[in-house]
């Protein structure tokens, strides 16, 4: 873990105060404001440089992190399509962007001394979030929370908190896709995380226990819950619902993969091939699922809009 530069924070606050203070006359947000406020929160990224850098690494390097890669565009989009919001925000003047950006900083350090990597990068995005809120306000701040939250899923999980749901997702694909083959005429034996099919072992490692997907698909799911205009229950239980698709369609790309490498060397070699390209291609399958269960909902006469839409309209 590196140190932190407590000068570059110093001077950051300063800029955060002399912004805030600036916009206590102001009343609505114009493009001016906007533009000033982009600069602030580039300031606040290049101050927590190293923070944002090590949390793109290991995107860029790990696998298993590579959902933090779409962090961006889901909230860009989160952003394009809440824009409306901004004309119905009133500048106000607010000590919270101050207190985010001293509260990021402090975690911050606090994960630099003690080696704890998630409070290093969750105190970097806190301080983005209270770079934003001092420019524009706190109205600003509750009106597109969601896009705090979705950038809350750059942050890589602990070792131990994703090792632990990994082997939980390994051995609920084993077993579902052991089911699944017998009900197709396919013996197979679970052993753990590994299956035994036609004497051959095939053991449901990392990349294929759900766990590239599960995190990616909740951030879909969550840009795509507050892009509509969903009642709360409804984006809840797509929020909630979206590990359990997850594992549905993982074990939809398990069972043939598991199936060939049970046949000749040939099949083998076929679901090798397969097994590196299939992860991803479920994501976009698990949100064709979630726009079915949303067509599910408005077949079932439940109200899932919070206000009716213009399609909608006679």
């Amino acid at each position: 873990m590196v140190d932190v530069d407590r000068t570059a924070f110093v001077a950051l606050l300063q800029c955060v105060i002399v912004f805030m203070s600036s916009n206590a006359s102001r009343i609505r947000i114009s493009p001016s404001l906007l533009a000033l406020a982009f600069v602030l929160s580039v300031l606040g990224i290049v101050v927590t440089f190293r923070a944002w850098n090590n949390m793109y690494r290991i995107a860029n390097e790990n696998p298993e992190y590579q959902h933090a890669l779409l962090v961006p565009f889901v909230a860009m989009v989160l952003i394009w399509v809440r824009r409306h919001r901004l004309q119905h925000c009133r500048v106000t003047t607010t000590v919270l962007g101050p207190l985010l950006v001293v509260a990021g900083w402090a975690s911050m350090l606090y994960g630099s001394s003690q080696r704890n990597d998630l409070a290093f990068h969750i105190g970097a995005v806190v301080v983005l979030v209270g770079c934003v809120t001092a420019a524009l306000g706190k109205q600003v701040l509750f009106r597109f929370f969601p896009v705090a939250v979705v950038l809350l899923m750059m942050v890589p999980l602990p070792g131990r908190w994703r090792s632990s749901l990994a082997h939980t997702l390994q051995a609920y694909t084993a077993n579902i896709s052991s089911y699944v083959l017998d009900l197709l005429g396919i013996k197979t034996q679970v052993m753990g995380s590994m299956m035994m099919i036609n004497n051959q072992p095939v053991l449901i490692a990392e990349a294929c226990n759900g766990m590239r997907m599960v995190l990616p698909l909740m951030m879909i799911a969550f840009g795509f819950a507050f892009a509509m205009p969903l009642r709360t229950s409804v984006r809840l239980l797509i929020v909630l619902i979206s590990p359990l698709v997850a594992l549905v369609c993982n074990v939809a790309r398990v069972v043939p993969l598991v199936w060939l490498q049970g046949q000749s060397q040939t099949s083998r070699d076929w679901g090798t091939r397969l097994h590196d390209y299939s992860g991803w291609v479920m994501v976009p399958l698990a949100f064709f699922v979630l726009l079915g269960l949303i067509r599910v909902l408005k077949w079932s006469t439940m109200r899932i809009w919070r206000y009716p839409l213009a399609s909608q309209s006679a």
